[in-house]
């Protein structure tokens, strides 16, 4: 049975989860194998996963924006929740990319040049 931390090049169980949350999505490069030397990334579910929660997490930056000033507890807290929002824009798919979806190989040309 394969794992999500393999490789899909070689196979081997070369990722652990800190590595395989920094190898990003498909639109990255990746992360360079120990074993084989090729680039690997979290796959399109992974993608999929942080576009949607990227999505949901502006739509809700907007809506704080717009209604911010509606009440004395909107003013005095907009600026953490959107803060707070941005934050988990950029952390939550990271966690989730590190202990969930399957690895592949990158897909981008320029991820091999120098």
């Amino acid at each position: 049975m394969s794992s999500i931390y393999n490789c899909p090049c070689c196979g081997e169980k070369t990722f652990n989860p800190l590595t395989k949350a920094m190898a990003g999505t498909m639109r990255s490069k990746g992360r360079v194998c120990p074993k084989c030397g090729k680039r690997c990334v979290n796959g399109k579910g992974a993608t999929i996963f942080a576009a949607i929660y990227f999505l949901i997490s502006f739509i809700f930056v907007v809506y704080v924006f717009m209604h911010g000033k509606d009440s004395v507890w909107w003013d005095t807290h907009e600026v953490p929740i959107v803060l707070a929002l941005i934050l988990n824009m950029y952390i939550v798919p990271k966690i989730v990319n590190g202990f969930c979806f399957k690895m592949m190989e990158t897909l981008r040309i320029d991820a091999y040049e120098k």
